[in-house]
């Protein structure tokens, strides 16, 4: 009963082929909560530090505006006048504009979906369909997203209550001081309680982080027989295959592939693990490892076993005992002489047309010679 759904529950993380397929069509990692948080802070920050001259600016203009000349009515330009005015704003203006528009572009690149996707714009069929529309707002990502607005309201409210409440009675003994200082004292508790609440908008974006991180993994995720299809698919893939190619020789030195060229036979695991030995008599005392590889090695050694008719066998056990006992020009451990021999007497039989495939012989390791594809021993 167990097995019946090992390959259907998602249960396992995307893969990167997934995740690049989603990203270009648009699902991508975000969290308005952080953008808004960036924005917000990088606004206030910026009004923070150019607030006076803005002020100023702002003085100065309405000052400008309300001054009347006879050059004003002989030279009547509403345009240029417009500009003109508009001048001495523009500077701090453009760099509170210049603040948020940073902000907004490293929210996604803190999350590493920066970037532009076309995808993300074509027209999808599902979105136009009411009932999916109405399953979007009334199922359990519209109530997700409800309740998030009400408790990010709640907590900016109360926030935003507590402050001015605590500066309830300062707020009142403005009116006793001059209009100068009470407008400077009120910019400097506005821009405070702007502070407290941007930093309140970071609370919340770290808890929507992770969660936003956890939904999209979970609507990622892939079953283990997905997993096995995509992996069939990357595989049939002849430019695939070409560039695995490539690699795998690329890891082999000349002289390990002259070595596996002259080897008498290579033992593999089948996938995991490669061992290229090598017995002429005469001029070997015992079998000797000539290569040895594991994972792109181990594939390099059979791809080229293959091309030269170097007959490849798979043994698992024996491939790891010799793996892990012996290195490359060393003779093989003394206590799988005997599995070796009889894969090498195997070997001569067949290249002498005295035996075929079916024929192939059972070999023992010894116990203590057994290991895991780790290198510990079973």
């Amino acid at each position: 009963m167990a097995g019946g759904n090992s390959g259907g529950d998602k249960t396992e993380k995307p893969t990167q082929k997934k995740l690049d397929e989603a990203a270009k069509n648009g699902d991508i990692l975000q969290s308005r909560e952080l953008a808004t948080a960036l924005v917000v802070m990088a606004g206030i920050g910026c009004l923070a530090v150019t607030g006076p001259t803005l002020v100023e600016a702002l003085r100065d203009m309405m000052v400008e505006a309300l001054r009347f000349r006879r050059s004003d009515i002989t030279d009547f330009a509403p345009a240029a006048r417009g500009a003109a005015l508009l001048s001495g704003v523009a500077l701090p203006v453009a760099g509170v504009l210049l603040a948020t528009l940073l902000a907004a572009i490293a929210a996604p690149a803190l999350l590493g979906s920066f970037g532009f996707r076309p995808g993300a714009f074509a027209p999808k069929m599902s979105r136009l369909n009411p009932a999916s529309g109405l399953k979007r707002m009334f199922g359990m990502q519209g109530l997700t997203e409800l309740v998030k607005s009400i408790a990010k309201v709640g907590l900016l409210g109360c926030i935003g209550v507590w402050l001015v409440w605590d500066r309830l009675a300062a707020i009142a003994g403005l009116g006793r001081a001059g209009l100068a200082p009470a407008i400077s004292e009120l910019g400097g508790m506005f821009m405070f309680v702007c502070l407290v609440m941007a930093g309140s908008l970071f609370l919340i974006a770290g808890i929507d982080v992770p969660a936003q991180i956890f939904q999209r993994g979970k609507r990622l995720a892939m079953s283990k027989q997905d997993i096995r299809d995509e992996h069939k698919d990357s595989e049939g893939s002849p430019e695939l295959k070409g560039h695995l190619r490539r690699r795998q020789f690329e890891v082999l030195s000349g002289s390990t592939r002259k070595a596996v060229q002259e080897a008498s036979v290579v033992i593999t695991n089948p996938t995991h693990f490669a061992v290229a030995l090598r017995y002429k008599p005469g001029q070997d005392m015992a079998p000797v490892v000539v290569a040895r590889g594991r994972d792109a090695i181990a594939a390099a050694i059979r791809e080229l076993a293959d091309q030269n008719g170097v007959p490849v066998l798979q043994y698992p056990e024996l491939a790891r005992a010799v793996y892990f006992t012996s290195r490359a020009g060393q003779i093989v451990n003394e206590g799988l002489y005997m599995a070796v021999a009889t894969i090498l007497a195997f070997v001569f039989r067949v290249e002498n047309r005295m035996a075929t495939e079916m024929d192939r012989p059972f070999i023992s390791v010894p116990q203590d010679l057994r290991f895991d594809a780790d290198g510990r021993k079973l």
